[in-house]
């Protein structure tokens, strides 16, 4: 039977990092995986997230199961932190998940329930996953303008012109904050224009927010999925605490869907059959740290201010990278990256500069010049801008 099987593509981030681990120059530069990393290129363990699990296993009693939709208390405290606290308590239908990726293929399995052949609107470029998970679907897909590779910002017009022609069958997915893979934010305006849209032509939102905090701040970074989600009848998010609360390997997430209060418990059995179906009980260990940081106040204000002292530095990062451009190439051209917000940014360099940059100067980035901010420090911020000003990026 096996031998009917087609080989599958690798995964080219993935691959980016082996071949990275594998170069043995000691100046090397990871600018490719989407880790969040501290000066020392390590990926730490938050000091709240530390004392919680100190507190858990001295508390914890049994390694049961959690309930099939996870633990109400960790899915109230995200699903608060996400909307505001206790916002449409009486239209949201949760449900834990195995990290961001888990709620986005439970998000898009739930829209295939809901409406078999709806399309899902996704902008070009989107964070790989979202293409792939769709095709693995069959789940048609469309794109949208949404990056303008000549201001290195969003391509508003051509973003809201290519949605011009979405209809209640339709799905469009945005990302929360921190566009994954540009950097490049709806502001305001915009996503005010985006929920007025979606509200007239009854498109149904699909958010995901894999970086809150990461960007302008805890809720600064959820203002415009806020002000949508008031807009309109029906939405999908999918979260993960991957990045924000540094607990990546735990795998943890949630799957947050808005329909009417009448219709909130039909909608949160759909969910809890979701979760049967792929994997029955979710994760606990991970959301359970959630859990206790957000409901404990002396742990919530430590996570919050070490998660403001991750978003500074990585801002000062990108003021210090573009400073240092300017410098080198006596133009404004790499403003850009400061007025960027989260991990990554687009380079705007073609596949064979980004070759350039491996090749000769050990720099690792993806070919499409998606790099990760996090993976600078001090040190390397002038080493990658010589790097680019000689390539000629």
């Amino acid at each position: 039977m096996f031998e009917r099987l087609a080989d599958q593509p690798p995964d080219k981030i993935i691959a980016l990092g082996q071949a990275y681990r594998a170069d043995p120059r000691p100046e090397k530069i990871d600018l490719g995986v989407g880790v969040y990393k501290n000066a020392d290129g390590v990926t730490p363990i938050m000091r709240a997230v530390k004392a919680a699990e100190t507190r858990l296993l001295a508390e914890e009693t049994t390694k049961s199961y959690t309930g099939m939709l996870g633990e109400p208390a960790f899915r109230d405290a995200l699903a608060d932190l996400i909307l505001g606290p206790g916002a449409h308590g009486d239209r949201r239908a949760t449900a834990a998940t195995p990290g961001g990726t888990g709620a986005v293929r439970q998000g898009f399995e739930l829209v295939m329930m809901a409406r078999p052949g709806a399309r899902v609107w996704v902008s070009d470029p989107t964070w790989p996953n979202h293409s792939s998970i769709l095709k693995h679907l069959k789940i048609e897909t469309k794109t949208y303008r949404y990056f303008d590779a000549a201001t290195r910002g969003v391509d508003f017009d051509g973003m809201m012109a290519d949605l011009a022609s979405i209809g209640p069958d339709d799905v469009v997915l945005l990302h929360g904050c921190c566009h994954n893979p540009t950097g490049a934010n709806l502001d305001a305006a915009q996503w005010q224009a985006v929920t007025a849209h979606l509200a007239k032509t009854g498109a149904l939102p699909f958010i995901d927010i894999a970086y809150q905090g990461f960007g302008d701040g805890l809720e600064e970074d959820a203002a415009g999925l806020r002000h949508l989600v008031a807009g309109v009848p029906e939405a999908i998010i999918a979260a993960s605490c991957s990045k924000n609360f540094g607990i990546y390997r735990e795998r943890t997430g949630l799957l947050l869907a808005l329909g009417d209060a009448a219709g909130r418990d039909r909608l949160q059995s759909n969910l809890f059959y979701l979760n049967r179906q792929n994997y029955s009980f979710p994760p606990d260990h991970g959301a359970r740290l959630v859990q206790m940081i957000l409901t404990d106040d002396a742990l919530r204000a430590d996570w919050a201010a070490e998660l403001e002292a991750v978003r500074s530095g990585m801002l000062d990062l990108r003021q210090a990278l573009a400073d240092e451009l300017r410098q080198r190439t006596n133009s404004d051209r790499f403003d850009f990256l400061a007025h960027h917000r989260g991990m990554f940014s687009r380079l705007g360099a073609t596949p064979e500069q980004v070759e350039t940059l491996r090749r000769d100067y050990a720099i690792y980035m993806v070919a499409d010049s998606r790099m990760n901010i996090a993976g600078l420090n001090a040190k390397t911020v002038p080493v990658l801008a010589d790097a680019i000003a000689t390539v000629g990026v």
